[in-house]
């Protein structure tokens, strides 16, 4: 009898960021298909008791991803690593002209410096158990996006390095990255609560339509992507840039 397809059984994953929105929903169907996950996030008792909720000896981390002592402190007491998903990630809104730099290097610093520091202190580990990588990109690092110029150049990198690791290390590891629409989450909240406090409803439905289906994708369709990517059925899977974007960028 054929065994059930996306399982991860005995693998272990980090997830960065995991402890809330997609990296949460990812940590979610991860560990309903069988692996151990680790929740690693800079909010350390959140991250634990999250970890709390899942099967499998989920354990929380903390991870502050923009210092390498703080990487290296994470990953020093682990022994194995099947897979490592890199979601942390923060946003920005403005031009370039409306971007002052210390903002800018705080975009850098966690989507692009994060996912360099999480990425070189597990390949150790990932090149024992010839794992996999999945990166959480955006369409933003696809297309450009209007006022959103340090998220575009930050998210774009994200996609340069997927593509890069995977030409580096083709027969080693696997290295994929998704890039998804606006995504029904906390982040999305935090966005609407900081810069249309008093529209947020009509912003809300203008977000809802920049996806052609008409909708924000939900945590769970990108989860279920990344458990694809990271599992067996994937094999011949990387260095691949996929969208879930609800046709946005078929548009």
């Amino acid at each position: 009898m054929q065994s059930s397809p996306f399982r991860l059984d005995g693998k272990t994953v980090l997830v960065t960021g995991g402890a809330s929105g997609i990296g949460a929903a990812i940590a979610e169907v991860f560990a309903g298909a069988g692996a151990q996950i680790l929740v690693a996030d800079i909010d350390e008792a959140r991250a634990n008791a999250f970890a709390a909720t899942l099967p499998n000896g989920a354990r929380g981390i903390r991870c502050d991803v923009t210092s390498e002592e703080s990487v290296r402190n994470a990953f020093a007491g682990l022994q194995k690593l099947d897979c490592l998903v890199n979601n942390a990630g923060i946003g920005l809104v403005g031009a370039v002209e409306e971007t002052d730099i210390s903002d800018f290097r705080r975009l850098y610093d966690v989507n692009v410096l994060g996912a360099f520091l999480t990425t070189k202190h597990a390949m150790p580990l990932l090149l024992q158990s010839h794992g996999n990588i999945v990166n959480i990109g955006s369409v933003a690092g696809l297309v450009g996006v209007k006022k959103r110029f340090a998220y575009c150049a930050t998210k774009g990198a994200v996609v340069a390095m997927t593509r890069q690791l995977a030409v580096d290390y083709p027969k080693e590891i696997r290295v994929n990255c998704i890039c998804p629409g606006t995504v029904d989450t906390p982040f999305v909240e935090g966005y609407l609560d900081k810069y249309h406090r008093n529209e947020k409803e009509a912003v809300r439905e203008q977000l809802n339509q920049r996806q052609p289906v008409g909708r924000l994708g939900q945590p769970g369709e990108v989860a279920h992507l990344a458990l694809y990517l990271a599992s067996d059925e994937a094999s011949f899977t990387t260095g691949s840039v996929i969208t879930i974007d609800g046709g946005w960028t078929a548009a």
